[in-house]
């Protein structure tokens, strides 16, 4: 699956293991991700595309204006896989 500017993504590797992170750039090998809290927009975290599993969510662009809209849409994503886990 590709990935896009916007698209939610899982990291699969690293210190972010298994966070939810969204998609700011692409340049391949490499994307910019971010979550608005640990990695905001003045600071975004280069990964390898291999280490992230895209999702099926793409936020729209007023979405990745933001820290707060950026937390705000992947809430969602972190309470669905803390109810997964128990």
């Amino acid at each position: 699956m590709e990935v896009i500017r916007g698209q939610v993504v899982r990291s699969k590797a690293g210190h972010d293991k298994e966070g939810f992170l969204a998609v700011l750039e692409i340049s391949p090998p490499y994307v910019l991700l971010c979550d608005g809290k640990r990695r905001p927009l003045e600071r975004p975290k280069r990964k390898k595309l291999i280490h992230v599993a895209p999702t099926a969510t793409v936020l729209p662009e007023a979405a990745l204006k933001t820290d707060r809209s950026i937390r705000a849409a992947l809430r969602a994503f972190v309470r669905q896989s803390t109810e997964k886990d128990g």
